[in-house]
């Protein structure tokens, strides 16, 4: 009897306390984001410990005794609202808010303002609740991870790496032709006239809110795809003002440690500068100067970044931003080695026992963007970026060279410097009618101008009486002048049907009717101009830091040498004629999405078709004049699906088809030569069909968290592959080696809190690991070439793994964060490791064993301290295992080292202070 009281009196209070409770809902929505859910704010009762944070849909839902209270609203970036309420026991009061940018702010060291697409939380839930399956890092992510360039920022991610010393990336072992690179959703141009994209190292994360990677066809993409495609999304203002300045300094241990660091004289520290080729180059010499200058090796960096709004009318506002950024960086190669012309048996052509290499780059970054929020229903977006990059190398090699230093004697140097210069100019509109339909569109211009005037090689012997110019071949003595230009103009457009509401409200379809056009074109004009001793000169002993003493105009004019490009001296009419290419690209696409949600299954079907015209004009030492035109129609299927297994696990699917276009220079007959080996278009080079599978698990514990697993296969026809061809020099081209190539892997992902937040002393440690496992086979086919090529081939093996592909590949980071004195002041410390294993270069030919770079594993520290509100300190040390990069050439009778060399050690400070 006295337990049945107790429980009876227990459950009369229980009820009466339940019955004196009144519960506060709602939903926050994104005034910034055209009033989308606002998941993870925060919704406290104000001066009590009362308080909850809103789900993935924006929702939110306490209890609290009856009286009057006020209600505090907030998530980070945004205003606070604060609102007097009164609850009344029994009843539940609905309050729903909209929250934008207003006057909180996010002090963090490097990324000032954080908007929702740039913290790691808020992506995690995109990815989460998205039907594609995609991957994105945010600026919050690069700036923890110290990644100062989009290539960088891209080997983040799981199955993803870098080519050495170049911003190429391999995605699941698929080169630069696999892949394509967008900025907002449209295209942009290469700077490279052998590759598709851009070099992503121009791209300086200053001006990045985050970089999304689909390694899932889609039908909105464009369908030259099977690799992954590499979206840039541009940084826009939110929050309060701000104008924000950074300084930095940066050395390399290599750079540093050199007595007399000297690149060619001529070229300025601003890297805007640049050579025009001679007048009447063949006739008189007019080149300049081949002396050395000797520099301080310490680089630098100053910034300036700035945003701001302003409201217009009741329901719009304007947000500006903009931000310029300068650096540059010293870099080094010492005691490094080379081979090149190596064959079967291990005889060699070039053996340099000394490689060395001295570089300087810059990068100037110019952004500004203007978003005009009309109301939440309408915005239109103009982004302009500007990006001007240069790189100038000394490369000097010291050894044997075959007929002109066989007593191991040679000495070659060779002269690079190189300017891009991108525009990117971009109008993006976004549109909702009622409460069906949302109309997207966008259109951009974009501007390409690449420079390389006046790269210079001499090859020496160095005999008793001192150093003699090679007078084997023309070429061996050569300058170089080579530019680039290209125009590129494309359109997006589509419009977005909502069908079909369930109980809640949701709408459960969609369909989706798009379009896509390109308009490429690109000219390239290059003339090389050889200098050969005359008779009765060849033995003349010079000096290679000051050639300026036998290359000049008196020398030229005694006839001491004669300068001549591939076409003959000055008295071959129009011999001066350069070498040439021009390619068009057209693409015009339509495509259509149905998007259906089956309670917990979701589907996408999508079906593109795209018209391409690729057209290539040239004008070279090789064919004289020539054109081709590849023309294709494609249907290309894909399927997405999600199914939802529960509130934190999603098990995706995805299948597509796909193609993969050869480059304009791929198929144009242009020869370009380099130190250890010559390059040759191919005009019967044709496309490739690709087919793509992809399975997905992934577990989200909480929002800051992530396991997932992937397995995923390609079936490629055709494939494209450069190669050695059989040559008297053993020029390389590019060709469909096989009827078929195939990529099967899995890769794991794991993002994880080991140390929870704690409110009281702001300490948290957090962990993350990225592992691709992948297998690759193609098929080689000696009699293929032979059959659809004029060029002939043997190949060493009747299978390889594709080039650039690595069987294992890890990214992982440890993350140790604290704050003191009421977040005035934080310390985030970051260690981060990335391992790749061996993987092809080229694949061997004629005898001749693969080309394989070995594996290398790289260790970076990052220390970011916020001294107060306004001061930040930065301290990152790079490459601390300085490993030595190898590339080997795997022959049947054993493997012969090509290349060995080390990059050093690389220490940066940076200061930065906000306004």
């Amino acid at each position: 009897m006295k337990l049945k009281l107790i429980v009876t009196l227990l459950l009369i209070n229980l009820i009466s306390f339940a019955q004196n409770k009144g519960t506060i809902s709602g939903t926050l929505t994104d005034k910034d984001l055209n009033n989308e859910p606002l998941p993870f704010a925060n919704v406290i009762i104000k001066g009590t410990n009362i308080g909850v944070t809103t789900d993935e849909t924006g929702k939110y839902s306490l209890s609290v005794e009856a009286g009057t209270y006020t209600i505090q609203f907030s998530f980070l970036g945004y205003e606070t609202i604060e609102e007097k309420i009164v609850v009344k026991a029994g009843e539940t009061l609905t309050i729903n808010k909209t929250l934008g940018s207003g006057s909180y702010q996010l002090q963090d060291v490097v990324i000032q303002k954080v908007a929702s697409r740039e913290k790691e939380s808020a992506l995690l839930l995109e990815q989460k609740n998205a039907v594609e399956i995609k991957q994105s890092i945010g600026a919050q992510e690069l700036s923890r991870k110290g990644v100062s360039d989009v290539a960088t920022a891209v080997t983040k991610t799981t199955g993803i790496t870098k080519q050495e010393g170049s911003g190429n990336i391999f995605v699941r072992g698929l080169g630069d032709r696999y892949n394509s690179t967008t900025m907002n959703g449209l295209p942009i141009p290469s700077n490279n006239p052998e590759k598709k994209n851009i070099n992503l190292d121009i791209f300086s994360t200053d001006i990045v809110e985050s970089v999304g990677i689909d390694k899932v066809y889609g039908s909105k993409l464009y369908g030259d795809f099977a690799g992954g495609n590499v979206d840039v999304v541009s940084k826009e203002f939110k929050g309060k003002s701000y104008l924000k300045v950074d300084i930095g300094s940066k050395g390399n241990t290599n750079a540093l440690g050199l007595d007399n660091f000297t690149l060619q004289k001529g070229q300025n520290w601003t890297g805007f500068s640049t050579t025009s080729q001679p007048n009447n180059p063949l006739g008189a010499y007019n080149f300049e100067t081949l002396q050395l200058d000797s520099k301080n090796a310490w680089a630098g960096s100053l910034g300036l970044s700035g945003g701001t709004s302003f409201d217009v009318g009741q329901d719009g506002k304007l947000s500006l931003f903009g931000t310029a950024n300068y650096s540059n960086e010293f870099n080094a190669i010492t005691d490094g080695s080379a081979k090149g012309g190596v064959n079967g048996l291990g005889v060699i052509n070039k053996d340099f026992t000394e490689f060395r290499q001295n570089s300087f780059n810059t990068n100037t970054t110019i952004m500004g963007n203007a978003v005009y929020k009309i109301n939440s229903n309408n915005k239109v977006k103009i982004n302009t970026v500007f990006i001007n990059t240069s790189n100038q190398s000394k490369e000097e090699y010291e050894g044997f060279i075959v007929d002109i230093a066989n007593e191991g004697n040679g000495f070659l140097r060779r002269f690079f410097y190189e300017r891009n210069q991108l525009m990117i100019n971009q109008l993006i509109g976004d549109h909702k009618f009622k409460e069906k339909y949302e109309f997207n569109w966008g259109v951009s211009y974009n501007k390409v101008e690449s420079d390389q005037p006046d790269r210079v090689q001499n090859i020496f012997r160095e005999e008793a009486n001192g150093f003699v110019l090679s007078n084997i071949s023309r070429p061996d003595n050569h300058r170089y002048f080579q530019n680039i230009n290209e125009d590129e103009i494309a359109a997006k457009a589509s419009v977005d049907y909502k069908f079909k509401k369930n109980k809640e409200g949701d709408f459960l379809g969609k369909i989706t009717l798009g379009y896509n056009g390109r308009m490429k074109n690109r000219t390239l004009i290059a003339n090389q101009f050889n200098f050969r001793a005359n008779q009765g000169f060849e033995t003349t002993v010079v000096n290679p830091n000051n050639l300026d003493l036998f290359y000049n105009s008196q020398n030229f004019a005694n006839g001491a040498f004669e300068i001549t490009t591939f076409r003959g001296n000055i008295q071959v009419p129009n011999a001066t004629r350069p070498q040439s290419y021009e390619g068009e690209l057209l693409i015009n696409a339509g495509y259509v999405n149905t998007e259906y949600k089956f309670k917990k299954l979701t589907t996408i079907l999508g079906l593109r078709t795209e018209q391409i015209s690729q057209e290539v004009n040239w004008d070279t030492q090789l064919g004289d004049r020539g054109k081709d035109l590849l023309e294709k129609t494609a249907f290309l299927p894909s399927l997405v699906m999600k199914y939802e297994l529960n509130e934190k696990q999603n098990l995706r699917l995805g299948f597509s088809k796909t193609y993969t276009l050869p480059q304009f220079k791929e198929r144009a007959l242009f020869l370009y030569e380099e130190v250890l080996q010559v390059k040759i278009g191919n005009p019967d080079l044709y496309e490739s069909d690709d087919y793509n599978l992809d399975l997905k698990w992934e577990f989200f514990p909480k929002s800051e968290e992530v396991i997932s697993v992937t397995a995923f296969g390609k079936y490629i026809q055709n494939p494209i592959n450069e190669i050695t061809i059989a040559s008297s020099t053993n020029d390389v081209s590019f060709v469909n080696t096989g009827e078929f190539g195939y990529a099967t892997g899995a890769e794991l992902e794991i993002r994880k809190n080991i140390l929870k937040q704690d409110k009281e002393n702001g300490t948290k440690l957090s962990s993350g690991l990225n592992v691709s496992y992948l297998y690759t086979s193609q098929d080689l086919d000696a009699e293929k070439i032979q059959r659809e090529t004029n060029y002939n081939v043997a190949f060493s093996d009747t299978n390889s793994a594709f080039t650039g592909a690595s069987d294992l590949l890890i990214n992982a980071d440890l993350t140790f964060f604290k704050e003191w004195n009421e977040k005035n002041r934080s310390l985030t410390s970051t260690l981060a490791f990335t391992y790749f294993s061996d993987r092809i270069n080229a694949i061997g030919t004629n005898g001749n064993g693969n080309l394989v770079d070995k594996a290398v594993g790289t260790l970076d520290l990052i220390n970011r301290v916020k001294i107060n509100n306004n001061l930040g300190i930065s301290l990152i040390a790079r490459n601390l295992l300085d490993p030595k990069i190898e590339r080997t050439q795997e022959n049947n009778n054993g493997d012969v080292n090509v290349l060995s060399y080390r990059k050093g050690m690389t220490f940066s400070l940076n200061l930065n202070y906000q306004f």
